[in-house]
């Protein structure tokens, strides 16, 4: 893979654009080790090798095991290496990048509100629509790990 161009210097705006969103989630109250899984489980499953390498060196700095790292893509089968909160994290996440295919099921967002407040949901989606939007300039754009 290459590089087709940089689009922060050919469009600053659209950078700015999405350092706002990223602004208004780190201010939104989300656990950062949460909104870290967001960003992985939704780069893992859109193929943005680009976000996968950023994301897990970042939750990595946090003092994530390499373990759980390495089984996010498979977290049911995990048995108990993540907690009931973090499952409803990644199934809503899981949702909300293939919103196409079976929207959120009421059972889920049931789930989820036994974890966490309206609000909070609405800042979980917030973070799953940024990091899928994310996702998609860096493969259209053609990124990859160390591509800067």
């Amino acid at each position: 893979m290459s590089l087709r161009f940089n689009y922060q210097k050919e469009n600053p705006e659209a950078l700015q654009t999405m350092l706002k969103l990223e602004g208004f989630n780190s201010k939104s109250g989300l656990d950062k080790k949460l909104y870290e899984l967001i960003k992985i489980r939704a780069s893992q499953m859109n193929g943005c090798a680009y976000c996968v390498d950023m994301h897990t060196k970042d939750l990595g700095k946090m003092g994530e095991s390499q373990e759980r790292m390495h089984l996010i893509s498979v977290w049911r089968e995990a048995n108990d290496i993540f907690s009931d909160k973090e499952k409803a994290v990644l199934e809503l996440t899981e949702a909300v990048t293939n919103i196409s295919k079976n929207g959120v099921p009421q059972n889920l967002y049931e789930k989820v509100l036994t974890y966490f407040s309206e609000k909070e949901y609405i800042d979980m989606i917030m973070a799953i629509n940024t990091i899928n939007c994310w996702n998609r300039i860096a493969i259209s754009t053609g990124m990859y790990p160390g591509c800067f």
